[in-house]
C-alpha cells in the first residue's frame, strides 16, 4: 500500500479505510440480520466492487427478488467489472477489514465476519452526517450482502461473478 501522505485525494476520500470499513459492516450486519450466516472472507473481497463503481450500483435491482445470476445475465459487463475490480480494489478491502477488526467493528473468524451489532448507534451517526451518495453506497453495500446470502454458497457466489478466492 502506498503510504497515506502519497496518495491521491480521490484515493483519501473514496477508498479510504473509514469508508470502506463502513460498507464491509454494512454487508456483513444485513447479512446477519437476515440470515444468521457471517459474510465469508471472500465474499468481502466483492463488496466494494459492486458499490463503489457507480454504474454497477444504480444497476443494482432494488430487491432481492432479482437473483444474482438474472441480474448477471442482464448486465454482462458488470461480471467483468466486478471481477477486475476485485483484484485491484483487494489491498483496500484488506485495509478496511485491517481497520474495522482494530476498532472492533467486526470480528474475523474462520466462519467469515461478523458485524459488531452493538455498533448500529455509531454508525447511524456516521451516516446521519453523510453525503446522499455515502448513504447510498451504505445502503447498497447492506442489500449485497443480503443478496449473496439468497444466492447461495460462496462457492456460488465466487463462481457466478468469475473470480477466485
Amino acid at each position: 500500500m502506498t503510504l497515506w501522505a502519497h496518495r491521491s485525494g480521490e484515493e483519501q476520500y473514496l477508498l479510504n479505510p473509514s469508508f470502506c470499513a463502513l460498507l464491509l459492516w454494512h454487508a456483513a450486519y444485513r447479512r446477519q440480520a437476515e440470515h444468521l450466516k457471517f459474510l465469508s472472507f471472500e465474499e468481502s473481497f466483492l463488496i466494494l466492487p459492486f458499490v463503489l463503481h457507480r454504474k454497477t450500483r444504480e444497476d443494482l435491482p432494488r430487491s432481492s427478488r432479482t437473483s444474482l445470476p438474472v441480474w448477471l445475465d442482464q448486465y454482462p459487463l458488470a461480471r467483468g467489472r466486478v471481477a477486475s475490480s476485485a483484484n485491484v480494489l483487494a489491498p483496500f478491502t484488506r485495509e478496511a477489514l485491517m481497520f474495522a477488526g482494530i476498532h472492533r467493528f467486526i470480528a474475523i473468524s474462520a466462519g467469515g465476519i461478523l458485524a459488531d451489532d452493538t455498533r448500529v448507534t455509531a454508525v447511524n451517526g456516521v451516516l446521519s452526517g453523510a453525503s446522499d451518495e455515502v448513504r447510498l453506497c451504505a445502503k447498497r453495500a447492506s442489500f449485497v450482502g443480503k443478496w449473496f446470502a439468497e444466492a447461495g454458497s460462496t462457492t456460488t457466489v465466487l463462481a457466478l461473478i468469475g473470480v477466485r478466492p
